[in-house]
């Protein structure tokens, strides 16, 4: 198991390392792709050592097949998309120094093995194929397709009205049905894991990663709420939206995380 978990852990580290060009990259592009390298590496060791069922087969090439959507659509919406280009450059600001960057570095390469732990912990404890396996599957491919929707549309729409937010298509359902996608996908992962989970310390991992992707998903959701409403906040047609359209869940009437003053 710690062999594994090592390995895992070098992956994630070699995958995102190309923060060390641009700090965010760690956070995004770097992200996606750990993802994506711990389903191959995970596919990969499982095969070599007779670990891998059916089940587990579909869910790390969900997983791998996730992460490389991901990356390759943040990649180009970095370097192709002008405008985003722009925003996040004035987010981004200076780079931190590097002691912070191998600091961040190492502790996002943890993140990334604690959030697809559901799926490897399952693998390495020779849990057979069962109703919470293909559940977990389930939720996390239609949070996959959700997402890659959300980006779809939401390229779409900002080409088409650079000068109002997404609101049509899987915007009428939420604010912000991309990260309401990705919370699916870790849920997924970590309903298919739940049941196989063999100590504390599994447990532990597990629910460290999926708290964490929640709260960076909350505090994406409140961020851009903040940016939207310093752009867009005086627009009566964004404020009939914003006022009436939930933040984050479907469903919910949770329409602001921020304070809105009217």
């Amino acid at each position: 198991m710690m062999t594994f978990l090592l390995i895992a852990l070098g992956v994630a580290l070699v995958c995102s390392c190309m923060g060390f060009k641009r700090f965010v990259w760690f956070l995004s592009i770097g992200y996606a792709l750990a993802v994506a390298g711990i389903g191959v590496f995970s596919l990969v060791y499982g095969g070599i050592n007779g670990m891998l069922t059916a089940g587990l087969i579909i869910g790390l090439i969900v997983l791998t097949l996730y992460g490389l959507r991901l990356a390759v659509f943040i990649f180009y919406r970095e370097t192709k998309n002008a405008g985003y280009k722009k925003v996040l450059d004035k987010k981004v600001g200076k780079e931190p120094p590097v002691f912070v960057k191998v600091t961040v570095w190492i502790l996002c390469g943890i993140l990334y093995v604690c959030q697809t732990a559901g799926l490897h912990f399952r693998m390495m404890n020779g849990k057979a194929d069962d109703a919470c396996l293909y559940a977990g599957i389930a939720i996390m491919l239609i949070g996959a397709v959700i997402e890659a929707l959300a980006d779809i549309q939401k390229t779409a729409q900002k080409k088409a009205h650079p000068d109002m937010v997404a609101n049509e298509g899987l915007f009428k359902m939420c604010r912000c049905p991309n990260y309401f996608g990705e919370i699916l996908v870790w849920t997924g992962v970590t309903v298919s894991g739940i049941n196989s989970l063999a100590n504390v310390w599994q447990w532990i991992a597990v629910i460290f990663g999926y708290v964490c992707i929640v709260y960076v998903m909350y505090d994406g959701a409140k961020r851009l709420e903040k940016g939207h409403e310093s752009r867009y906040g005086t627009k009566p047609e964004y404020r009939a939206y914003a006022d009436h359209t939930p933040i984050l869940v479907p469903l919910i009437p949770w329409y602001h995380i921020n304070k809105i003053e009217k």
